[in-house]
This record gives C-alpha cells, structure tokens and sequence, in this order.
C-alpha cells in the first residue's frame, strides 16, 4: 500500500504561516513525522500561493529533500510550478495530477516524459467530474492509452476515480469502488490512489466514514492512498485490512507495528 502524506499543504492552517515564514525546521519537522509514520510519499503543496507558487514550490521541495530520503509528491494545478518543482527534486516524482482535460492534458504530459515522473491520473474530462463508474472507466480508456503511447509506465500510473459525497448521493461510494475494482482487472500493473475525505462531505462523524471507506476501496483493490499518516486509527485500519487481504506476508508488518506500538484497539 503506498501511501501519500498529505500534511505539507498552505491550505493548512499552521502550514500556511510556516511557508510565510520560511520556516525550515518546522516544515521539515511535518515531512519527517509523517515518513515516520508511514508515508512512502510527501505531498507538497503551495496552491494558495498563487502569486509565487513555482518559487514557493520549488522552496518546499529542496527543504523536505533536505529531511527526508523519501521522494515527494508534487501537487499543484499551476503547470509552471510543477515543473520549477520537477527541475530541483532529486529521485523520480510523483506529480498530481494530468487529467483528460485537453489543455491540462497538453501541459502536464510533456513534463511527465521529459523527467520520467510518475502521476496521479484523475478521470475528469472537459464535461466535469463523472458521477458512474462508466464514465469513470471511459475516461480512464482514453488516459490509459495516451499515456502508454507516451511511454509512461504502467505502474508509473495512479489512477484516481475521484470521491464525491455519499450525502449528495448515497451511490457515489458504490461508484468509485466499481470504478477501482474494474481498474485493477482492465489495466493490471497500474496503480489507483484517492483522497478519502470527499466521501464524508456534509455528514457527521466524518472520521468513521472516512476509515470505513478505506477498508472497502483496499477490497476493492485500491493499493495506494492519500491521508494522514499520523492519524493512527486510520493507519491501524491500514495495515489490519493489508494482513486479512493477503497483502501482508506472514503478516510481517502488522506484527511490527503491533510491537512497536503503532496501532491502536
């Protein structure tokens, strides 16, 4: 299961000011707790900085470079300031995202060959966000294409169904997961990622939901996600579901993480 820290966000309340500052040991600190914790991946993210985001970005990267032998996930709509990221980080990249877009398709797929990264596909084209899992797998048809002919690799490839609330429609989680099972028996080697919290948009006890929803995309064959590494319930759930899957030989790592304390119940 690869797993996508994503703390490092100016979205974030004490990120936000950190950046601001220039507050190197702090953001530091952030990228090294959550490697710790798990993270095979750093997300790194400077998008409400959009008047110097590629400079920011770029700042962010060579920091967290400096604290953590993990590569970092380089998370940006803006597709100057992926590449001013891409040009200083050390090791293969993870970018997100490319979409079917035409124009972010344009922008993002050039960057992906020219430094051999991995990325986040979403399946969203120009009509939107799609609500089935037909629409889904429609347009992971035409990326999934695209990007083998560009000679990106399959298991360079994170698919993402894109989670939409269940309080707006009780059958979007339904959907993603159909989307994710068919994913993984269309397109074997490719990866499927997402962020869990949109599932539980609207709705109380958002934490529950969210760690409910996790257990069933891994059923699904989901194999890699984007989250809190240091929320140690869901990492907990994380791991358990990996060993009853078949995922975790002789489970290693959960009796690891028993012994070292890093679960809870």
């Amino acid at each position: 299961m690869i797993i996508i820290g994503e703390l490092i966000n100016t979205s974030r309340k004490a990120i936000g000011p950190a950046v601001d500052q220039r507050d190197k040991a702090y953001i530091q600190e952030v990228a090294r707790k959550q490697v710790e914790g798990g993270a095979h991946y750093v997300d790194v993210n400077a998008g409400t900085k959009i008047h110097n985001e590629p400079e920011i970005l770029t700042w962010l990267v060579k920091t967290v470079q400096e604290a953590v032998d993990v590569p970092l996930c380089i998370d940006s709509p803006n597709p100057k300031a992926i590449e001013a990221a891409l040009e200083v980080h050390k090791g293969q990249a993870l970018v997100n995202s490319i979409t079917a877009e035409k124009e972010r398709y344009k922008t993002i797929l050039p960057l992906l060959v020219k430094y051999k990264a991995r990325v986040v596909t979403l399946c969203m084209d120009d009509t939107g966000m799609p609500e089935t899992a037909a629409q889904r797998l429609a347009i992971v048809d035409v990326l999934a294409k695209g990007l083998l002919d560009a000679g990106v690799k399959r298991e360079d490839i994170f698919f993402d169904p894109l989670v939409k609330p269940v309080s707006v429609n009780t059958h979007f989680g339904v959907e993603v997961l159909e989307t994710i099972r068919n994913i993984h028996q269309k397109y074997e080697g490719v990866h499927t990622t997402c962020g869990l919290s949109n599932v539980s948009f609207g709705l109380p006890g958002r934490k529950l939901l969210n760690q409910a929803f996790l257990v069933l995309c891994m059923a699904h064959g989901m194999d890699s996600v984007i989250l809190d590494p240091l929320d140690k319930t869901m990492m907990s759930l994380l791991i358990a579901s990996k060993a009853l899957l078949g995922r975790d030989e002789y489970c290693v790592e959960y009796l690891s993480a028993y012994r070292e304390g890093r679960q809870t119940g």
